[in-house]
């Protein structure tokens, strides 16, 4: 981002003290969409870099849009300043905004501010604070107030392990320029920051989407790039026939959400290979998926003739299972492995060098650790994942409010839909159904799995609009009007 703002500066062309005006009224629009209550007193923290220059010109502009009861604290914990900063300090300095100067965190005393904003340290930092910063942003935090960061909370790693004893800025909402930090998917983010906003400063989109990165955000228009129209004259024959292999005695329920969420997706022949005591609840509720009976299928069927394979959801561990586990695996053909399977496969750690290239594997984080080693924070669980899929030639998706597709090129796709409605059980069963669809239609492992989380959390995000909880029934037939919405 440092060298977008450098190229931007130099080629668009603006000066850094205008682009940083920019960042600032992006910044203040969000702000007054939260709190339009002009009447509330504000502390702007403002660190002597450009993230405090930043604070400054937030502060001049807050003025102008109403808010009279603002304090600006200086933090003048070190002898440098950026040239912006002291442009920006010039400027407050001509308006009768209220600028108070710290030299020690100790000189803070009864303030009781209703909002506060944190400009004090921007992004780079790759320590924990210590000194006058660490004693300053924990009076900070002990004020208990809603506080909004400025691009990132002061003291947070943009990247790299977040350490568990974190001890920066504990915001309420922060407010980054351009793009997201990548440290704002994982689940330990929420000890710096209860949610995030991207705002568009106008730094060069063409020269940020050509740098280098294994790290890419799935948008709407990557997946409506990749969904294909449905043709004329097509039939079901064209979308493919996909078998999920899933439930058991007392877990059908899984075993009928694939179904249901394959079929939704888009599978033009959707057969359920399951326990003969599942048959009725199977016909009742989805009458349009074909059953195969699991023992017959262990004895008689052929794999061939599915271009799509799920095995797992409520399958249950046994001797049985792990025989079927293993076929499939020497079969090679396009699988997706999930809950009671990918346990199986955990057990069995010689076959997890036989899979097959390019099938896709679905863990939730206590699966991946099984399979992979245990780890304690979530940077280092991606990294895992990621060298695992290079390695192996396969798709790990791994599972979290942020779901991180791990790619056989090593490329990672964020994908940034869903939401705490869907925490609800069988959700993952859901999008194993929804993958099994993709790829039975004949998209690729990573095209189907890229779209099915995308879609997944996007009909999951369009239910928690009206809904405090999502079920993952609902989910599962939301999918395909997802999809219409997406590529009409």
């Amino acid at each position: 981002m440092r060298k977008a703002d450098e190229f931007t500066i130099a080629n668009k062309p603006i000066a850094s003290i205008d682009l940083m005006e920019k960042a600032a009224r992006a910044f203040v629009q969000s702000f007054l969409r939260d709190e339009f209550d002009t009447n509330k007193s504000l502390a702007i923290f403002c660190g002597k870099g450009n993230n405090g220059g930043d604070g400054l010109a937030i502060a001049h502009l807050l003025l102008n849009n109403g808010y009279q009861n603002i304090k600006v604290f200086i933090i003048n914990f070190s002898d440098k300043q950026s040239e912006d900063f002291a442009i920006n300090l010039q400027r407050l300095d001509e308006c009768r905004c209220k600028k108070i100067v710290i030299n020690q965190s100790s000189e803070l005393k009864n303030i009781k501010p209703d909002l506060i904003i944190d400009a004090i340290l921007g992004s780079g930092l790759n320590k924990p604070l210590n000194g006058e910063y660490a004693e300053l942003v924990k009076y900070i935090n002990k004020l208990n107030r809603k506080v909004y960061a400025v691009d990132v909370p002061t003291g947070f790693p943009t990247d790299g392990k977040i350490p568990a004893d974190y001890n920066g800025i504990k915001a309420y909402k922060t407010i980054c320029f351009q793009r997201p930090k990548i440290n704002f998917f994982f689940p330990e983010s929420v000890l710096a920051t209860e949610k995030y906003e991207v705002v568009d400063i106008g730094l060069d989109e063409d020269f940020i989407q050509q740098q280098q990165s294994d790290f890419f955000l799935a948008e709407e228009i990557d997946i409506a790039n990749i969904l294909k129209i449905r043709k004329p004259f097509s039939h079901k024959g064209t979308y493919g026939h996909a078998l999920i292999i899933a439930g058991n005695a007392n877990t059908m329920g899984a075993a009928l959400l694939s179904s249901m969420a394959c079929m939704h997706a888009g599978a033009g022949l959707t057969t359920a290979c399951i326990p003969q005591s599942g048959f009725v609840a199977l016909n009742t509720s989805l009458p349009e998926v074909m059953a195969l009976p699991r023992d017959e299928y262990t004895r008689i069927e052929n794999p061939a003739k599915y271009q799509a394979i799920a095995i797992g959801p409520g399958l249950g561990v046994s001797a049985e299972n792990e025989r079927l586990l293993e076929t499939l695996i020497s079969a090679d053909k396009p699988l997706i492995i999930d809950a009671d399977a990918l346990n199986i496969l955990a057990e069995r750690q010689e076959l997890i060098d036989k899979l097959p290239e390019n099938i896709v594997l679905t863990p939730h984080m206590k699966e991946f650790d099984r399979l992979f080693g245990e780890h304690d924070n979530w940077w280092d669980r991606v990294q895992t994942a990621k060298i695992q899929a290079l390695k192996l030639k396969i798709v790990i998706v791994l599972k979290n409010q942020y779901t991180f597709v791990c790619l056989p090129t090593g490329k990672i796709h964020i994908n940034p839909t869903g939401n705490p409605a869907m925490a609800q059980g069988g959700m993952g069963d859901v999008l194993t159904g929804i993958i099994a669809g993709f790829v039975a239609q004949k998209y690729s492992s990573t095209e189907a799995a890229i779209l099915a989380c995308y879609i997944h959390g996007k009909s999951g995000d369009w239910l928690a609009k009206e809904n405090f909880v999502v079920t993952a029934s609902k989910v599962a037939v939301q999918v395909s009007k997802e999809i219409k919405l997406i590529h009409p």
